[in-house]
């Protein structure tokens, strides 16, 4: 779904992190959304940009973000920090590839802007009366949003490490404190990610759940050469051919296909398949998700077979 929102006001979080309240010009409340979930926020120049919604998911009028300021990003985070107050902004969503599952035992492992996703989920895992731990990292102390507020309505629970005071995360004894069935929520800069990942080779399948803001590594695909995408609602069939993905190949096809990221990492172009092999080159689908191989992200994922069949 797509809205013109306004912007209802503007506060600094932390040193270079910006939160904005979007409501609807109109009063009207605003869909529901569960902590994990994300918003697309479509900024001048046709860029669109993911941000993880980190209010409250009681407050129907508000759909709160948090928004980081990259120097060396793409350009998407310098527009969102020049949004002020009364400026309208499309935005599309939500949608949740990262959600909060029901259990007696969390831990939460945030670094810098990760937190967004994160928060709501602290606050939702504590009305359950689920026991639960944070372990969250960052550059400097004024450089980690929502901090104070985490450790002053959680105290100990809230365990704050700010890289130039401690050092790197030692994630190695926090997870060797959890027990089999505690779910490991993280979500952060991929270094971390893929050090939690490691740390948690050995825990049961399931209990690791990772929200990925840049993409991973995926390799060398599967298939070498070209193979046939076949849409089933359309009856258009494409020759995709090395070095360009599904998505281009059907957009040049004129197909139009909801997108976002581009990258793998949002899910925007999340779409079932009916027939045939997926090579998955996301970082947004579990493992679990994968196996199954009846949805791909066209943007990036490719075909471990010579033709797949689409639902579009």
């Amino acid at each position: 779904m797509s809205f013109e929102l306004v912007v209802h006001s503007r506060a600094g979080a932390a040193e270079g992190v910006v939160v904005l309240d979007l409501r609807d010009p109109s009063g009207a409340a605003l869909p529901a959304w569960a902590p994990g979930a994300h918003i697309d926020l479509v900024l001048p120049g046709d860029l669109v940009r993911q941000y993880s919604l980190c209010g409250d998911p009681a407050d129907r009028l508000t759909w709160r973000i948090a928004v980081l300021r990259e120097p060396a990003g793409r350009g998407g985070s310098a527009l969102a920090h020049e949004l002020l107050p009364g400026a309208t902004v499309e935005v599309r969503g939500p949608r949740n590839h990262f959600p909060l599952r029901p259990a007696a035992r969390y831990l939460f492992v945030a670094g810098g802007i990760g937190i967004t996703p994160i928060a709501p989920m602290i606050a939702a895992a504590d009305a359950a009366g689920a026991e639960w731990r944070l372990l969250y990292g960052g550059r400097t102390a004024a450089s980690m949003a929502f901090a104070r507020e985490l450790r002053a309505a959680h105290g100990d629970r809230v365990d704050l490490r700010p890289q130039d005071e401690h050092g790197l995360l030692d994630l190695e004894s926090l997870l060797a404190r959890g027990t089999p069935d505690t779910l490991v929520y993280c979500c952060g800069p991929a270094p971390l990610l893929d050090a939690v990942e490691k740390h948690c080779a050995g825990r049961p399948s399931g209990t690791l759940h990772m929200e990925r803001f840049t993409p991973k590594d995926a390799g060398e695909p599967l298939l070498a050469g070209s193979f046939e995408v076949e849409l089933a609602v359309t009856g258009i069939t494409c020759t995709v051919p090395p070095g360009r993905s599904i998505l281009d190949v059907l957009e040049a096809a004129g197909v139009q296909v909801l997108t976002s990221c581009r990258e793998g990492t949002c899910g925007t172009c999340e779409t079932d398949v009916l027939a045939g092999t997926v090579d998955h080159r996301d970082s947004l689908l579990t493992p679990e998700e994968q196996a199954a191989g009846d949805t791909m992200l066209i943007c990036v994922s490719r075909a471990a077979c010579p033709k797949l069949v689409l639902d579009l």
